[in-house]
């Protein structure tokens, strides 16, 4: 059940980050679902510590997916840009959350 509660956690997360862009560059409106999907995404992310996952486990899954799904949905919807750099950037934090989570099973 903490991996539902943590796949609840970022995708509330990133989109409430999303929403922030759209808030800041166009309609205040947006402020709403902002402050709705941290505060949904932070109760996730309780719900699964209270399941058991080990907190650095699961904040490293959340800030790693976030970072790439925002990354990507930034370029999508935004058209940020997204480079071969960036790309390796979140590989890297991909890999590092992935020695953090082999450690933990230690």
């Amino acid at each position: 059940m903490a991996w539902v509660f943590l796949i609840g956690a970022i995708l509330t997360e990133v989109t409430a980050t999303l929403s922030l862009k759209a808030a800041v560059t166009g309609n205040k409106l947006w402020y709403i679902p902002v402050a709705l999907g941290y505060g949904i995404a932070f109760t996730c992310l309780s719900f699964t510590l209270q399941n058991g996952m080990a907190l650095g486990v699961a904040y490293g899954i959340w800030a790693a997916a976030g970072v790439a799904l925002t990354a990507v949905a930034g370029r999508l919807i935004f058209k940020e840009p997204f480079t071969w750099v960036m790309a390796l950037g979140i590989a890297l934090v991909m890999g590092g959350v992935l020695l953090v989570e082999a450690g933990a099973a230690h």
